[in-house]
This record gives structure tokens, sequence and C-alpha cells, in this order.
């Protein structure tokens, strides 16, 4: 026979007293005091970084397609970077050769996208070139110099004048404006109704 399991008591343990109390009979702490505070500050988000690359050039990189504003006549087009094409050209309508003061002017007009309207303007004649066509045709064109602003970039380039109205974009950004001055990376590609 088996002997009978003899009952376990636990033993009774005293509370701790405080010890920061003057006495025992006293069961409340006193209230805590602040040694250290701690402030915790969010900093404010980084500014956005302009997209840039490396060496010392520091050039800003474009779409392959991006806004423009062309002056005189503070026009905004949408404009296709080409850089298999070595000059800028830019798509103008009623253009002209006419002389003022003995000197060789081009007038032309170019369509505002915003506002649909013609806007009328007139430039020193840079150079006059004859090109030939697909079907072996022959082309006066004109060039002139216009102001781009291309992102923060402005520059004074040699554009050349033509029928860009069957194109999908009015202005193609050659070579003569985006070497040294942007990198155009064709992934960054904006999408820029016609």
């Amino acid at each position: 026979m088996k002997p009978a399991p003899t009952a376990v008591t636990c033993p009774v343990v005293e509370p701790p007293s405080c010890p920061v109390c003057p006495s025992a009979e006293v069961q409340q702490c006193p209230e805590p005091q602040v040694i250290e505070k701690i402030v915790t500050v969010t900093a404010p988000a980084p500014a956005p970084v302009k997209a840039t690359t490396a060496g010392k050039m520091n050039l800003p990189i474009v779409g392959a397609v991006e806004w423009v504003k062309v002056e005189p006549g503070d026009v905004r087009l949408p404009a296709r970077m080409d850089t298999g094409a070595a000059t800028t050209t830019l798509h103008a309508t009623d253009i002209k050769l006419v002389e003022k003061d003995g000197k060789r002017w081009v007038h032309f007009s170019l369509l505002d996208p915003a506002t649909k309207e013609k806007v009328e303007v007139e430039q020193r004649l840079r150079r006059k070139f004859v090109s030939k066509q697909s079907d072996g045709s022959a082309q006066y064109r004109y060039s002139v110099k216009l102001w781009i602003t291309l992102g923060e970039n402005r520059s004074l380039v040699e554009v050349t004048l033509t029928d860009r109205d069957n194109m999908e974009y009015p202005l193609q950004i050659g070579r003569n404006l985006l070497v040294d001055t942007v990198i155009v990376d064709v992934s960054r590609q904006q999408h820029v109704a016609k």
C-alpha cells in the first residue's frame, strides 16, 4: 500500500517594506521624482534630392519628352529630346524672309498649345540652307537663335524652323543644346499630350 501524499503548504511571504517610507505603518510610497527628462525630437523630412549624375559636371537628368519654354514669345511646348539629331528643330508656320535696315530677318508664327493662338515672332536670320527631302525635292530652311529653357537651364540655341505638323512633338531638342547641358534618361519619359 502506498503512503498517503503529504499536503504541501506554501510559506507565507511578508511584502517587502518600502525603503523610502519612514514608518512601516504607511502603506503608500511617495510620488516619484523626475531625475532626467528624455526629449524626443522628430527631424523634418529631408528635402527632395535633385537628380544629378556623378562627376565634375553634375548635370541634371531629363526624360525623353519634357516641357520647355521658347523665347521670344514665351511659348511653352512639349519637346522630344533627340540625341541622334545634331540641331534643334521647331515647328513654325508663315515662315518669311524679310529685310529690315539692310539686314535679313525671319518672320514666323508659333502655335501656343495653352491658348491655341498664333504667336508672331521675328528674329535675325542665322543661316539659310537647302534641305533634301525623302522624295528628292529640295526645301529652303532658315535657322534663328532662340532662348530655350529646359528645366532650370536657359540657353541661346540655333533653331531650324520647319513644318513639323505631321510630327508628334512641335519641338525636337538636338545635340546643339543637349551636349554638356543635360543627361537624357528615356526611362523618365513624361506623359506630355500633344
